[in-house]
């Protein structure tokens, strides 16, 4: 698809941070700061009075995304180059020794912290410069209890095949609260399709030897849909660590957990990390925006297809365009509740496996570690036993080995997750405005023996490779394991 974006104005730049002094909030009734979250009403309660009040919204944000003209761009979206200032002193970054992984903390509360991924112990000695505060951030509401529950339970049905350590080593008390860092973004487009689409309009068979073929007639049409598009909350990793596809790293976990109800975010304040930590942004804008191109385009294309439904055949988009008019950028912090196993293989090499929790929706993905020689020995004897079977059944037997290695890669499907994500292109709030439909009659096909009009691109995303990489992986992992020792 071709992207026309607006010609390069001067960004409006909007003051998130206003009226903000220290980053923390005064309780209203009595004027203490010693204040805390309630994570069942997301709201700030005062740890001397006990009063609970709601938290601060930012008004200067666009809400009417159909206004939105050139780049919006909330003051913590920023270069971070260009806003390293801190609202608050006592928020310092801290590097992991072990992992390398950058965990930001509230000296208030502690001097010390875990890694969230590693688990190793974090030193004030081990401070390095903050990134860019936050425009938003959007309160825990899910327990750790909860989340405890939540983790224990997708652990529990993946044990049989699991590695022995990580059954050894499994607590669901190990897990932690984790704000990730975010970029939000609002768009309004414009978008125009073109192309030829198919409507069925007969099936039949005819016998061709000892065979039948089946044959399709159908009415060919051109195509056209031309609409305004507002895109609410498109949300973007913006730590270069889980945007990196690392074969080390299960990064995809944090992505699948995915949507959070971030219309629900509120103005950052540093009261909302005491307990939890998180990871500071290191990407800028201009580094994210090839990345909201492209998931723009998916969901542009996903909205086209809504307005289809009557080409049962499939639509050919010869010509895809989408015009970004306005886009609005906002940097969140966004909950996560966070378990992780370091799996140290043979060769000294290790791989980071995740278990999350969206800590406001209890949306659940994890990659549990797999014990390879028990699924390699359940292979060969479900192979053995098809082998055995082809001189009592023939046929059956082949069958009978087929499925064992299906058996095996859903399995393996099963325990890593390597082929899940977050579906922006369906999961990311859209509406269709100004909606134009064209469609040409052009003529009347008969005889195909294609169940679809050839080049269907409707669900077409960018960049997608998931099964590539995920056949890949697993090749690789038994080769690697058994075959080049």
């Amino acid at each position: 698809m071709a992207i026309n974006p607006i010609l390069n104005t001067e960004p409006k730049i909007v003051k998130t941070d206003e009226g903000a002094q220290d980053g923390q909030s005064k309780c209203p009734n009595c004027g203490s700061t010693d204040i805390s979250v309630n994570a069942k009403t997301g709201k700030l309660r005062c740890n001397f009075c006990r009063h609970e009040f709601e938290p601060e919204k930012i008004e200067s944000l666009e809400n009417d995304i159909t206004k939105l003209k050139g780049d919006v761009i909330g003051k913590g979206a920023q270069d971070i180059e260009e806003n390293t200032k801190k609202q608050d002193e006592n928020i310092i970054t801290l590097k992991c020794t072990s992992c390398g992984a950058e965990v930001v903390i509230d000296t208030n509360s502690t001097t010390q912290a875990r890694c969230h991924w590693c688990r190793n112990t974090l030193s004030i000695n081990e401070q390095i410069p903050n990134g860019a505060v936050p425009d938003l951030v959007l309160p825990f509401n899910v327990t750790k209890a909860e989340a405890k529950q939540q983790i224990e339970q997708f652990v529990g049905k993946r044990k049989f095949f699991a590695h022995p350590k990580f059954k050894e080593e499994f607590t669901g008390d190990n897990i932690m609260g984790v704000y990730f860092p975010y970029m939000v973004v609002d768009i309004n487009s414009h978008a125009h399709f073109l192309g030829k689409g198919e409507q069925l309009v007969r099936k039949y068979s005819r016998k061709e030897g000892d065979s039948y073929t089946t044959y399709y007639d159908a009415d060919l049409y051109e195509v056209e849909r031309d609409f305004d598009l507002t895109i609410e909350g498109l949300t973007v990793e913006s730590s270069s660590d889980k945007l990196e596809k690392n074969a080390n790293k299960t990064n995809n976990i944090i992505n699948t957990i995915m949507p959070f109800d971030t219309e629900n975010c509120v103005k950052y304040n540093a009261n909302y990390l005491k307990g939890y930590t998180s990871e500071r942004r290191d990407t800028n804008i201009d580094q994210l925006k090839p990345i909201v191109e492209k998931q723009s385009t998916d969901i542009a294309r996903f909205a086209a297809s809504n307005t289809i439904g009557e080409y049962d055949r499939g639509v050919h988009w010869e010509l895809e365009q989408l015009q970004l008019k306005g886009k609005q950028w906002k940097t969140a912090y966004l909950p996560v509740w966070l378990y992780s196993f370091q799996q140290v293989n043979r060769d000294n090499t290790s791989v980071l496996h995740y278990v999350a929790v969206n800590a406001r929706t209890k949306e659940t993905m994890g990659s549990v570690p797999i014990h390879m020689p028990k699924l390699i020995g359940v292979l060969c004897m479900l192979e053995i036993i098809g082998f055995l079977l082809m001189f009592v059944f023939g046929m059956f037997g082949w069958l009978f080995q087929l499925g064992g290695c299906g058996y095996c890669i859903f399995m393996y499907l099963r325990y890593r997750n390597l082929n899940q994500r977050h579906h922006h292109e369906t999961e990311t709030k859209r509406n269709i405005i100004n909606l134009k439909k064209i469609d040409n009659f052009i003529k009347h096909r008969k005889g195909l023996t294609n169940s679809k009009i050839m080049g269907d691109n409707t669900t077409r995303i960018c960049d997608q490779a998931i099964g590539e990489n995920l056949m890949n992986s697993f090749t690789n992992t038994i080769e690697k394991k058994y075959f080049n020792k």
